[in-house]
């Protein structure tokens, strides 16, 4: 390891001179990528500053990625391009209209200051051990949607392997799970809750809620949680649904609060058939909004998360070395269609 200047009289903390002497070594080429450098004590005692110091000197290093610690061995330099900019892994659970727009946000905001790059792990936890193991070194910031129904306590470990510094979590958090990484969430439960509390005086024209959610994609449980808690608190019939079709009885006086478009497309199809007049026989609300429910049928009433709020405040924690946790905005938009 090359001869650092660590001046006593400096007014520069030693430990941003350690910090500082590492990189310059690293841009000269006196570090190489994979170098093993010298322990915490050895530089305490060859420079006559304290451990503390050089540990927290180590810490930012670390931080920043510059170097790794190999249990056993001690620490080596982990990059050189540090006038790079960051390289974040982006960790989706699939591909939709809605992730597309907080990818867009994201990369947006950040502009030039990262590479991103995009992986899904299809809600499968194997799928994530392979990205996680695959990926982290080559990484500094690893951004994930924790959506996992099966083997959670598994994924909750390999989620742990993400050192909090390189790990943030968007879109939804992980129940029981205490990180000191930066989190940009929807509240699912208490969102739908709120949400339709805002369209009470519209419900109140109808005697029935449903709640359809497919049952062949795993959607938060809490959304269903919510309408129950919804309905309980004001006194509504009311009934989960798997999806809606051409059989599914419709009839006056029932609202649906529908997530997938097939099934918006469905219960307007059913109506029409039935002779039922929407936003009066029949009451629907739609999850997410895009710009065709803002003219269908004179306007869809709806109740969405800002997704481009999401992908622009994820890219602002990273920007900022922030590690926050923020809720996401949620809004009911009154339409004609209830």
């Amino acid at each position: 390891m090359p001869a650092f200047e660590i001046a006593s009289q400096n007014q520069v903390p030693k430990y941003t001179q350690v910090v500082n002497a590492v990189t310059d070594a690293i841009r000269k080429g006196h570090l190489k990528k994979g170098q093993k450098i010298s322990s915490i004590n050895e530089l305490s005692d060859a420079y006559f500053i304290s451990r503390v110091t050089v540990e927290k000197a180590y810490n930012i290093l670390k931080e920043q990625g510059t170097i790794i610690p190999i249990k056993g061995k001690g620490f080596y330099i982990n990059r050189v391009d540090l006038d790079a900019p960051v390289r974040i892994l982006l960790l989706f659970n699939k591909i939709s209209n809605y992730k597309k727009q907080i990818y867009n946000a994201f990369i947006k905001t950040m502009g030039t200051n990262a590479i991103v790059d995009l992986k899904i792990h299809h809600f499968n936890v194997q799928i994530l051990r392979s990205l996680v193991e695959n990926n982290l070194d080559d990484y500094d910031y690893i951004v994930l949607m924790p959506y996992f129904y099966e083997n959670i306590e598994e994924a909750v470990n390999i989620i742990k392997t993400i050192p909090a510094n390189k790990l943030m979590i968007i879109d939804r958090r992980i129940p029981f799970f205490n990180s000191e990484c930066g989190c940009v969430y929807q509240d699912f439960e208490n969102d739908i809750i709120d949400a339709l509390d805002e369209g009470l005086d519209l419900l109140k024209k109808y005697s029935k809620l449903y709640f359809v959610h497919s049952n062949m994609v795993p959607y938060p449980p809490e959304m269903a949680r919510g309408f129950r808690k919804f309905c309980m608190q004001n006194s509504f019939k009311n009934e989960l649904m798997g999806e809606v079709n051409a059989n599914t009885e419709v009839k006056k006086g029932d609202a649906f609060i529908v997530i997938e478009e097939t099934d918006l497309s469905s219960l307007i199809k059913n109506c029409r058939t039935k002779g039922l007049k929407i936003g009066k026989d029949v009451g629907i609300i739609s999850y997410n909004e895009t710009p065709l429910k803002e003219v269908l049928l004179d306007g869809i009433t709806v109740i969405s998360t800002d997704h481009e709020q999401l992908g622009e405040s994820a890219a602002n924690l990273i920007l900022s070395n922030s590690k926050e946790y923020i809720k996401n905005p949620f809004v009911f938009i009154r339409r004609n269609s209830l």
